[in-house]
């Protein structure tokens, strides 16, 4: 079993800047700082053609867990995303992101549309989370993609603190 969900969001930063935030290692460090956990910049890449691409891992020790997580998983818990943003047409940026859990059965994929809007952009985000657990799977990917859905939005927010600190 699956759960999609839908995540939108509307920045004042345009597309290029964002796009540009993405390329920057100052601009990873800070994000994984200010959402806390145990988080690692494993790879940020910048190819010539300006397709980022980054990868973080997560330590999830079971104290970090939500309480159903936690019963379920009492050992090593680790998060690795990868994220890849590509510039496409009319100055759009298109972004795939995948999420693979080590220790668990569980992951996610989503494919995303950085798009200008007037002066400013916005994310559109389709996403499916997996937990392949039974009995309570689905009420463990209803809870995921509502804490990925919050996240995608308060990374966006975060986004745009950084970039009218640092243009």
């Amino acid at each position: 079993m699956s759960r999609s969900f839908d995540v939108s969001y509307q920045s004042p930063s345009s597309v290029e800047q964002i796009h540009s935030a993405f390329g920057e290692e100052d601009y990873w460090l800070a994000r994984l700082a200010a959402f806390g956990g145990s988080k690692t910049l494993d790879s940020l890449v910048v190819d010539p053609d300006g397709t980022v691409t980054v990868s973080v891992t997560e330590d999830l020790r079971s104290s970090a867990l939500p309480a159903m997580l936690a019963k379920l998983y009492r050992g090593e818990l680790n998060v690795r995303s990868t994220e890849e943003w590509r510039p496409a047409d009319d100055r759009r940026v298109t972004g795939e992101i995948s999420v693979a859990v080590t220790g668990a059965p569980g992951s996610g994929r989503g494919q995303a549309v950085l798009a200008p809007s007037g002066n400013a952009s916005q994310l559109t985000l389709n996403a499916i989370v997996e937990f392949n657990v039974p009995l309570v799977g689905g009420r463990i990917e209803s809870y995921v993609a509502r804490e990925f859905a919050d996240g995608i939005r308060e990374i966006q927010r975060f986004t745009t603190g950084w970039i009218s600190e640092h243009v």
